[in-house]
């Protein structure tokens, strides 16, 4: 890596930006990368990502060529242990891929919106996302958690529907508003 791309990345950590590549194959021949994004991230995450020690030059878990499943070896034998510890065998069903699924079902419970999930997930088909939708229906099974708030005045309903609440009922002379939790 040159010194200009080591520079570059420093500048996005002080910066809070950090650029994010999902790598999809290994073979040289074909460097495919899944949608490079920049997230945000705040302050306190930045500062501690600058004090760690550099053990791969200026990347964080591994330096590039590093197989995929470089950290896969130390995620199993803690996975083990913990199995082992709790006795608790469902914990060796948990894998990274565990972690990816419970964050798009519960955005998706959160949000009901294929395209938010998508987006953060990085997809490229809405197919690829329907799978925690799927998930969602099935944990879930239509419950639905809601935030309630009733509004008299006209500066009230203003507020409410500012902040993201949605018309219910009128209730009583009064104005019923929802949001999910």
């Amino acid at each position: 890596m040159s010194q200009k791309e080591i520079s570059d990345l420093a500048h996005q950590i002080e910066e809070r930006f950090v650029k994010i590549e999902e790598k999809v194959s290994q073979r040289e021949d074909l460097k495919l990368y899944a949608n490079m994004t920049m997230k945000e991230i705040d302050r306190s995450l930045s500062s501690m990502l600058q004090a760690l020690h550099r053990n791969y030059g200026p990347y964080v878990f591994a330096y590039p060529g590093m197989p995929v499943d470089h950290h896969a070896g130390h995620f199993c034998q803690q996975r083990k242990r913990i199995t082992r510890k709790l006795q608790n065998p469902r914990i060796q069903q948990i894998h990274f891929h565990t972690f990816r699924y419970w964050r798009g079902t519960m955005l998706y419970h959160q949000y009901r919106s294929e395209y938010y999930v998508m987006q953060q997930l990085g997809h490229r088909k809405i197919e690829n996302t329907l799978l925690y939708i799927q998930l969602e229906e099935a944990l879930f099974q239509g419950a639905v958690d809601y935030i309630s708030k009733v509004a008299k005045t006209e500066n009230e309903v203003c507020k409410l529907i500012e902040d993201g609440f949605e018309f219910v009922c009128d209730f009583q002379g009064h104005k019923v508003f929802r949001k999910r939790k």
